[in-house]
């Protein structure tokens, strides 16, 4: 046989046996999928508004009133409404990394060994995935209200959360948890977490009441834009403070270098996130930096996340049982 239909053939099967016969570590792969399609179509919609395409397609569910897809109308550009609607089918890319995540959840909490808390995990997936696109409606039926659109941002960084706690619970076991280091530096953490879910915060405010508004149209949020920006730029000053002290709790109690290693990339994406937003905010908050901005927040976010959970431990994943002889035979 051909080696590359050979290739083609082992990378199909692998596929498909990643969720139809998950281990634990194909199920941290799929969670870890879901992580970046979150962020991604996190970013992408920031891109929407930025380009001014948020009513690219100006209907909903439809693109156009006669039309699910692009169709050629005089109130809207071509272009307005190719970037809109490239992001609405990226929402079939995360449902359909959704629907594999739940496969594989499912399959593993089958048995006397199976673990239902994954799937439970793994259905807030595609549950999300409908809840946004439901929203999405209401944000064009509201002609991007500032509400629905900041809404529709925290429902993505929901979701990812969402997605991060899945992986962790994915690579450990169901033992209860047992905390890695001392309990004020846990503490700590869930403080910093909570700092930087008031960060997102701040930043949609400022978001829906500065520029790139998605389009002519909408509406803004009746803020002093320097006042919003003071008070973001305040609670960032908080987040790496607190991180810089978790960090120092964490080196002077020789905590585990892994943990270690989580808060100081932690820290190195706060420190760049900042850089980001005061040249964004000299320059008058160019496109391309927001994007930029967009994605930092959201990796400040998953990063934030990330130190909570290796400060404690369940002990190791359960080793999957051992499979019948005729699933080495299963196709695609």
């Amino acid at each position: 046989m051909n080696p590359t239909t050979d290739r083609i053939r082992g990378t199909l099967l692998a596929f498909y046996r990643s969720f139809m016969f998950p281990t634990s570590e194909s199920m941290r792969r799929w969670a870890l999928a879901a992580i970046v399609v979150n962020v991604g179509i996190t970013v992408t919609g920031a891109a929407v508004r930025v380009t001014g395409s948020g009513l690219g397609c100006p209907t909903w569910p439809r693109c156009t009133p006669d039309s699910f897809v692009p169709a050629r109308i005089d109130t809207h550009a071509p272009v307005n409404m190719a970037i809109e609607f490239g992001n609405r089918l990226l929402s079939f890319l995360v449902l359909a990394v959704a629907v594999a995540s739940v496969i594989a959840a499912w399959q593993l909490s089958r048995g006397e060994r199976g673990r239902p808390v994954l799937l439970r995990l793994a259905l807030l997936q595609p549950v999300g995935v409908v809840v946004q696109a439901l929203w999405g409606g209401l944000v064009v039926h509201t002609m991007l209200n500032p509400v629905t659109v900041s809404v529709h941002f925290l429902l993505s960084i929901g979701m990812t959360a969402a997605a991060v706690v899945l992986f962790a619970r994915a690579g450990e076991g169901d033992a209860p948890a047992q905390r890695l280091v001392h309990r004020d530096i846990r503490t700590l953490g869930y403080v910093l977490a909570a700092a930087a879910f008031a960060l997102l915060l701040a930043g949609v405010v400022v978001t829906g009441t500065g520029p790139h508004s998605g389009d002519e149209a909408a509406s803004r949020f009746g803020f002093d834009i320097q006042s919003v920006v003071r008070l973001h730029t305040d609670i960032a000053y908080v987040v790496v403070g607190l991180t810089f002290a978790l960090l120092f709790a964490l080196h002077v109690t020789d905590s585990p270098g892994r943990v270690r290693r989580a808060a100081l990339v932690l820290l190195g994406v706060e420190l760049s996130q900042g850089v980001i937003g005061y040249v964004q905010y000299f320059l008058a908050v160019p496109a391309a930096l927001v994007l930029l901005h967009v994605l930092g927040a959201t990796l400040v976010w998953v990063c934030a996340l990330r130190v909570v959970f290796l400060m404690r431990t369940r002990g190791p994943a359960p080793a999957p049982a051992p499979e019948q002889p005729e699933l080495h035979h299963a196709g695609v």
